[in-house]
C-alpha cells in the first residue's frame, strides 16, 4: 500500500498521540473520585520509623499507620503503596504518580508553594550519625560552618536549609539519595557527619557498629530559635478537598490514647507528641 508523505506524518501524529495519553499518569483526585475509585494511592520514602515498607511488604511509620485510621475514618477501604526516594515525593506528587504522601515530611514554606499539607501529624528535632567514636568530634550543625569537615544531607530535605542559614558552604555538603547511603558515607570518611532528625539517626545506629549518634547533640539555632521540624501529610494542589476532609479526622485521631500509642511506638518523645500541637500548617508555611 502506497502511503503518502502527509498520510505518513498524521499517522505518526496519532501514534505519538495515543503513546503519550497511555503513558500519562491518572490524575490526582478529589475526595468523591478517590471514594469513587475504592482506592487511594499513598508514597512513602522507607525512612524508619516516619514511613516504610517492612520485610513481609507491609506499610509501617508513624505516617503509614496514622494515614491507615484515617482513610478507613473516610470510607476507603483500598490502599495501595508506593515506595519512592524522598527527593521524588513532590515530583511524584506533582506528576499524579499518587495521591498523598505518608512520609511525616516537615511543613517548609517553599514546599507549600507546591504542594498542599495536612494539619501536623507529629513534631521531631535533629540529631547528627558520626564513625563509632565521633573521630572528628562534631555535636552540632554549626560545627560545619566553622571549619573543612563535611556534612551529608539527604537530597530534598530540609537539613539543606538548615546548613544554608547556618553558612556552611555547599562545597562542605555531601549530598546522597537515600538514609541507606548514611551509614557508608560516615564511615568511610566521605563525610564526619550525616545530619538527619533525631529519630531517623537513632534507626541507623542500631543497623552497624561502625557508627553511632553524636553524644551531647544540640539542635541548631535558626533564626534565634532551636531547629524542629513538624511532619504532615502531603496532596496535590487540586486535592484541597480531600486534605480538608483528612484533617478532620485526623484531628479526631490526635485527640485519643491510639495515636498517642502510635507515637510511642514508634519512638517519638511525648515532647514530640505535645509539640506536634505548637504550630498549625497556616503558620509553618507563612514562617
Amino acid at each position: 500500500m502506497k502511503t503518502t508523505h502527509k498520510a505518513c506524518s498524521l499517522l505518526a501524529s496519532a501514534a505519538l498521540l495515543i503513546g503519550s495519553m497511555a503513558a500519562a499518569p491518572a490524575m490526582s483526585a478529589t475526595l468523591q473520585q478517590v471514594k469513587d475509585r475504592g482506592m487511594v494511592r499513598i508514597a512513602v520514602a522507607n525512612e524508619i520509623p516516619y514511613g516504610y515498607m517492612d520485610l513481609d511488604g507491609q506499610a509501617k511509620g508513624m505516617g503509614p499507620d496514622v494515614a491507615k485510621h484515617v482513610i478507613e475514618q473516610l470510607g476507603i477501604h483500598k490502599i495501595e503503596w508506593v515506595t519512592t526516594n524522598f527527593g521524588s515525593l513532590i515530583p511524584g506528587l506533582r506528576a499524579n504518580r499518587f495521591d498523598m504522601v505518608a512520609a511525616e515530611m516537615a511543613v517548609l514554606p517553599q514546599r507549600c508553594k507546591e504542594v498542599l499539607f495536612s494539619e501536623p501529624n507529629s513534631s521531631y528535632g535533629e540529631g547528627l550519625l558520626v564513625a563509632a567514636g565521633n573521630p572528628d568530634n562534631v555535636h552540632t550543625y554549626e560545627d560545619f560552618a566553622g571549619n573543612d569537615k563535611k556534612v551529608a544531607i539527604m537530597a530534598g530535605a530540609d537539613q539543606l536549609e538548615m546548613m544554608q542559614a547556618l553558612g556552611v558552604p555547599g562545597e562542605r555538603m555531601v549530598t546522597i539519595s537515600n538514609n541507606a547511603d548514611a551509614i557508608s558515607t560516615v564511615s568511610t570518611g566521605r563525610a564526619s557527619a550525616y545530619a538527619a532528625t533525631s529519630l531517623t539517626v537513632s534507626e541507623l545506629a542500631k543497623k552497624s557498629d561502625k557508627v553511632e549518634a553524636a553524644q551531647n547533640f544540640t539542635d541548631p539555632v535558626i533564626n534565634g530559635e532551636p531547629a524542629r521540624s513538624w511532619g504532615a501529610f502531603t496532596f496535590s494542589e487540586n486535592s484541597a478537598d480531600f486534605r480538608d476532609a483528612f484533617n478532620v479526622e485526623l484531628a479526631k485521631f490526635k485527640q485519643t490514647e491510639g495515636w498517642k500509642k502510635t507515637m510511642a511506638h514508634y519512638g517519638f518523645s511525648e515532647t514530640d507528641a505535645t509539640e506536634s500541637f505548637a504550630r498549625t500548617t497556616e503558620q509553618l508555611c507563612a514562617e
